[in-house]
């Protein structure tokens, strides 16, 4: 599982649609109404679209946060490296000196052919549904259903995504709750039923609630 509330950049507070979401979803679950006035206001976490914010998501598989954060910043420090045609013009010795292991430079180079070759096609999932997009990537060799949810929720700013993989999220359910262990995620998707049509806004909250029980602090980005 994946902890993708390590992952983002900090960005002002939410937008107006997700404060009135946030308003409807503490409506229907009033336990969501907890988490700001204990947490603090509710950091609004976002990457870029397209090829550069679902590199971002890549890079960060399976590894630390601290990890995932300076392998980041010298791979998107490469000329080019957030485009696909400028990724594939960099050497393998480079994208390696970054601190890409193998399979994620063969991972990005094949993301990379796949938006080249028009298989792939990030700049068409605004006009896709939910469930078209996550199919979409998922189809993808190497995207699986955690960095599908992931990337549009953050990347596309989707209102109603949640990705039940996350170990954070478990946390964060497990903590507002009262529940005596982390739910799993066929747990978290029936809970998160109940939190349609914002389930990306409760995945935020969430991710906020765990940073506060955890003692992270509720401003630090990634």
């Amino acid at each position: 599982m994946q902890d993708a509330a390590r992952m983002q950049i900090a960005e002002p507070a939410p937008p107006a649609w997700a404060r009135e979401g946030i308003a409807l979803l503490c409506a229907q679950d009033p336990d969501f109404a907890r988490i700001e006035p204990a947490a603090g206001p509710l950091v609004w976490r976002s990457r870029p679209r397209g090829f550069g914010g679902l590199a971002r998501t890549v890079v960060g598989q399976q590894i630390s946060f601290i990890a995932a954060d300076a392998i980041w910043r010298r791979f998107a420090a490469l000329p080019g490296a957030l485009e696909p045609a400028g990724l594939l013009a960099l050497t393998e010795e480079q994208l390696r000196t970054a601190g890409l292991s193998r399979p994620k430079v063969a991972h990005l180079r094949g993301l990379a052919e796949a938006c080249l070759a028009g298989t792939l096609r990030l700049d068409r999932l605004e006009e896709m549904t939910d469930e078209v997009a996550l199919a979409h990537l998922a189809a993808q060799r190497g995207l699986g259903p955690w960095t599908a949810q992931v990337h549009l929720l953050f990347a596309e700013q989707r209102a109603d995504i949640f990705p039940f993989g996350d170990v954070a999220l478990a946390g964060g359910a497990q903590a507002l709750k009262g529940l005596p262990g982390r739910p799993k995620p066929k747990q978290l998707v029936a809970m998160a039923e109940a939190w349609r049509p914002w389930r990306s806004l409760a995945a935020r909250l969430l991710w906020h609630h765990w940073r506060h029980v955890t003692g992270r602090p509720a401003g630090e980005s990634g």
